[in-house]
């Protein structure tokens, strides 16, 4: 009867993916159905994850996410978990031989929120690889099947589209990172006078990630071509409203698409995966 635990483990991440994510929830729909519940299982992981870092303001939160990591190791060894999240995920890592330093990194990312870090180069990247480049390995992992030769191949695509994503929601969300969060991501920024010089350097980085990652995306599988191609678009769509505003407006308020204008994404990606234009 573990099944019926299992469905609802799944049933626990996808919805934690909807209530969070509009935009990835989108994406995930649009992936073949036997690749959707593992990437919500990866998504629900990851959001977790930063939730603790994120919004548990007021609480142990260092003690919640070494709880949280030894938690994971436990139901990944232990092939189970009391966790919903944590159940689906460690199905995932197992079924897909997800490389536990996929895992690690990703943590010892979630950890240097809780601190007050003086972002050099060395500390950016690193947090880059850990917070969002390790997560599209973890997906390009269920996109090729166990297909390691196709892996490798994807490997370096798949980890520029994650930055990129990653680097667009560190503009996206400046003000809050900032203003509440205390935090500053982007090295050698003054967020308190951020400049459109500043800004221009920034776009230009992120503008070379994604023309990377769109050459990985158009050598991906059908079956999660499509899903992964429309995160992309929304990315892209999103980067471009970013682009137009002046500096000082990026730090007034979190952009944001509305949902008319994400469906009219989905349905313009959804054509150019259809006609052979991706």
């Amino acid at each position: 009867m573990k099944s019926i635990y299992d469905k609802l483990s799944i049933e626990v991440s996808r919805n934690t993916t909807r209530s969070y994510s509009t935009s990835f929830s989108l994406g995930i729909y649009f992936l073949h159905d036997r690749l959707r519940d593992p990437i919500y299982s990866i998504y629900g992981f990851v959001r977790v994850a930063d939730e603790i870092v994120d919004s548990f303001e007021g609480y142990d939160q260092a003690f919640l996410l070494e709880k949280f990591k030894n938690d994971t190791y436990e139901a990944i060894e232990q092939g189970i978990s009391t966790n919903p999240v944590l159940n689906s995920f460690q199905q995932v890592v197992r079924d897909y031989n997800i490389d536990l330093e996929l895992v690690e990194t990703f943590l010892e990312s979630m950890k240097m929120d809780l601190e007050k870090v003086d972002y050099t180069d060395e500390k950016y990247q690193k947090y880059i690889l850990g917070s969002a480049e390790v997560v599209g390995l973890m997906c390009l992992h269920v996109f090729t099947e166990g297909d390691l030769e196709e892996f490798q191949k994807l490997k370096p695509y798949a980890m520029k589209l994650g930055a990129a994503f990653q680097k667009v929601n560190f503009l996206r969300d400046l003000k809050d990172d900032y203003q509440v969060l205390g935090r500053t991501y982007f090295p050698g920024v003054d967020v308190s006078n951020f400049s459109a010089a500043a800004k221009k350097q920034i776009e230009k980085d992120i503008e070379e990630d994604f023309r990377i990652a769109l050459k990985g995306i158009k050598m991906l599988p059908a079956s999660s071509k499509g899903g992964v191609y429309l995160a992309y678009v929304y990315y892209q769509s999103l980067f471009k409203k970013i682009k137009k505003l002046p500096a000082q407006r990026v730090l007034s308020g979190r952009i944001r698409i509305n949902n008319g204008r994400k469906f009219g994404l989905m349905i313009n990606s959804l054509v150019e995966c259809k006609m052979n234009l991706v």
